[in-house]
């Protein structure tokens, strides 16, 4: 006795055109009238049925035989493995059936033959014809075409689920990318901040030649590290190219378990009370320091009394420091960069509080401004000298999206069409 499968993903077009073709092979070579495919699927704690995948001809297309048969797996039609075409056997030996009125003469008009490879049945091969028996060269030749398509519909679920295996460890492999990415990528802004306190450090040490020599280590060990991070980044982006060139074509496969390329459940985030000036307070620290070093104005706006929001204070200190990071980095010298404090607003009955931070840098085109969440994505950014790997806003979007809160945009806001305004909104308690 065979064994039967588990349940089965949808039958590829492929494999219902291999169908197709024998059973158009059947009606011309053999006269079969009516051939029909049925392929197993079985639920935990039920019986196992047989789900048609292509009957050939249908009733409605026998008038037109260059018509191509309907795909029948739409219709969700199940048929009871013991109830399916006149008696079939519950163990799918293979067999010629016996119609219920056991007419023995009748019985060489119909045959109904298990798909059937390594002892597991994959499903039933069932054909007609009334005008003349089937004589046992043809049976023969019908169990051949069963077995091409037993061997071809094994090939098509392995293939479906090796597609399927494939598909999850791209996407695995991209969040694993994203995250090293985002890793890089926080590391920079602390490491340019390093730069900026050593050289100032330099200037106030003056003719001390013993300390400045170990500061001057210190800058260059900084710059070692971003030329690293910038070979890494290089290498990766060899390597993406690359995988486009040889990547397979699964856009059809439709995975029940997608994942996302958003923060791994290790790095999912914990909400609570925090104080938005005691975050922003350190972040400036180094932000003011590279605003002199480049000759910008930095200007903060804060009122006396701040209510708490509900966030992350780690990932507050990122979001922070990359918005204020980019509002310096576009902004040439003698420009300005203004942080406020305390705004607030309802929105879908909530209280939101506002940090707004804006510059009066080049500005983000309004062709960019659509994408400019988006990861790697830097837009016209990307065609001159200011180093970036198009991750900063991305990152901060994806962060304020995981506490709750929005995060607006508005560019240009000068009449020189420059400048841009952000705005982050978090949830007040």
């Amino acid at each position: 006795m065979f064994s039967a499968t588990a349940s089965i993903p949808d039958p590829s077009q492929d494999f219902i055109a291999l169908c197709h073709s024998q059973a158009r092979l059947l009606a011309t070579a053999l006269q079969a009238d009516w051939s029909a495919v049925y392929l197993t699927s079985e639920e935990e704690g039920k019986a196992v049925n047989l789900i048609p995948v292509l009957i050939y001809p249908l009733r409605e297309t026998i008038e037109r035989p260059g018509e191509q048969p309907t795909q029948l797996r739409e219709r969700k039609q199940e048929i009871n493995l013991s109830n399916l075409s006149k008696g079939l056997p519950t163990n799918l030996d293979r067999s010629l059936i016996i119609p219920e009125n056991e007419r023995v003469e009748a019985k060489d008009y119909q045959i109904v033959l298990p798909l059937v490879y390594q002892e597991t049945v994959l499903g039933v091969l069932v054909t007609y014809r009334e005008a003349y028996p089937w004589q046992p060269e043809e049976f023969n030749q019908v169990q051949q075409i069963a077995d091409t398509l037993a061997i071809a519909c094994l090939l098509d679920q392995r293939g479906e689920w090796y597609e399927r295996q494939l598909q999850r460890q791209q996407l695995k492999q991209q969040q694993e990318r994203d995250r090293l990415d985002d890793l890089f990528h926080q590391v920079r802004n602390p490491l340019t901040a390093l730069k900026v306190f050593g050289k100032l450090l330099l200037k106030r040490l003056g003719g001390d030649e013993q300390s400045s020599s170990i500061v001057k280590n210190i800058v260059q060990e900084g710059e070692h590290l971003q030329d690293l991070i910038k070979d890494f980044e290089s290498y990766e982006n060899s390597l993406i190219n690359e995988e486009e060139v040889i990547t397979l074509k699964t856009e059809s496969v439709d995975i029940s378990d997608n994942l996302s390329f958003s923060l791994p459940a290790s790095q999912s985030l914990t909400l609570t009370e925090v104080d938005v000036w005691d975050i922003l307070e350190t972040v400036l620290i180094s932000a003011e320091s590279i605003a002199e070093n480049k000759g910008i104005n930095l200007r903060v706006d804060k009122p006396k009394h701040l209510e708490p929001i509900l966030g992350n204070s780690s990932s507050l200190r990122e979001v922070f420091s990359n918005l204020i990071d980019n509002s310096i980095k576009y902004t040439p010298s003698s420009g300005k960069v203004t942080i406020k404090l305390g705004l607030s607003k309802i929105i879908d009955d909530k209280k939101y509080q506002g940090i707004l931070i804006e510059d009066t840098g080049y500005g983000i085109p309004l062709e960019d401004k659509e994408h400019i969440f988006e990861r790697h994505y830097r837009g016209i950014q990307s065609k001159n000298d200011i180093s970036g790997s198009g991750l900063g806003l991305a990152i901060v979007k994806e962060f304020i999206t995981k506490m709750g809160g929005l995060i607006e945009l508005f560019s240009p806001i000068l009449d020189n069409n420059r400048g841009a305004r952000f705005i982050v909104w978090l949830v007040s308690n």
